[in-house]
């Protein structure tokens, strides 16, 4: 991807992790992991379409035969979570030292390497404006380089109608939804956290933001310029609009962390400025996350 975050020593201690379905299922709606004993269970539940990177040892060979394409069988231990990854590709996420988007792309890799690795369904969904593009379905470990390359196609501009634009993704049924977002958006969340639930998503809130947002040093008068509308606003940096501003963004903050609990969902912030090993090795394994 040209980042350099899937460095042979990085990926290693990547492989060794996953998506806690467990936790977050338990969180949320329930219902959807597989068991950890894979492959031993002798009730047939189903086929799909071999992706490559699949355990040829499960492949159907009298239904090739039959069809000339190769399926895999499922078994009912084994049914597979379809994984959304919904990202925020709006100019606001182009902000920061480091940059908000940066860290934004970073997370969709690492989670969808997670998801393929474990043998789920993923699906990358970019936000913007009013309208989500979504990838294909991905299936198996050999589709990361899919990924990779839709991911490397990303342009982060314009505005962020979450709401809407993801109420044009049409949900097949029961899942994991993730949403990598600053949250400066259009539209209601709590419609949004609400169409998640109907369509029975559990759902992982991660809240990026960059260090010039958590911790302004900006000092005097100065006009402020907002990235997505371009309208400007003249402010005279008080230590007293200092306080008003950090209220502000602790309301915001958990005002986000209330919503994703009333839906039983997962919150986590998560800063631009710190080293992708933290914000996976500390931070999503603390809130129980990855494992």
């Amino acid at each position: 991807m040209g980042n350099g975050i899937f460095e042979p020593e990085f990926l290693k201690r990547l492989e060794r992790l996953s998506i806690n379905m467990e936790k977050l299922t338990a969180a949320g709606s329930g219902g959807l992991r597989k068991s950890r004993a894979k492959g031993n269970s002798v009730e047939f539940s189903d086929f799909r379409e071999y992706a490559y990177g699949d355990d040829l040892r499960r492949v159907d060979w009298n239904a090739y035969g039959r069809f000339e394409k190769l399926f895999v069988k499922l078994f009912m231990e084994e049914r597979e979570t379809m994984v959304n990854i919904f990202l925020d590709c709006s100019k606001s996420m182009d902000f920061g030292t480091p940059k908000k988007s940066v860290m934004g792309i970073q997370l969709a890799a690492v989670i969808a390497f997670l998801a393929l690795n474990n043998m789920d369904r993923l699906c990358i969904n970019l936000l913007n404006n009013d309208t989500v593009i979504s990838s294909n379905v991905l299936g198996g470990r050999g589709q990361f380089d899919r990924c990779a390359a839709f991911l490397d196609k990303i342009r982060f501009e314009g505005t962020t109608n979450m709401d809407k634009a993801i109420k044009m993704k049409k949900f097949g049924g029961r899942g994991l939804s993730l949403v990598i977002s600053d949250f400066f958006t259009q539209g209601s969340l709590e419609d949004l956290m609400k169409y998640f639930m109907f369509y029975k998503q559990d759902i992982v809130l991660l809240h990026v933001l960059s260090p010039q947002e958590i911790n302004p040093e900006l000092q005097g008068q100065i006009r402020l310029k907002d990235s997505e509308t371009g309208e400007m606003v003249d402010v005279d940096l008080t230590p007293s609009i200092y306080d008003k501003y950090r209220q502000t963004l602790n309301n915001f903050i958990s005002s986000l962390k209330e919503i994703a609990k009333k839906y039983g969902g997962t919150y986590v912030t998560i800063s631009s400025g710190d080293s992708l090993e933290k914000v996976l090795f500390e931070d999503m394994i603390t809130t129980q996350i990855i494992k």
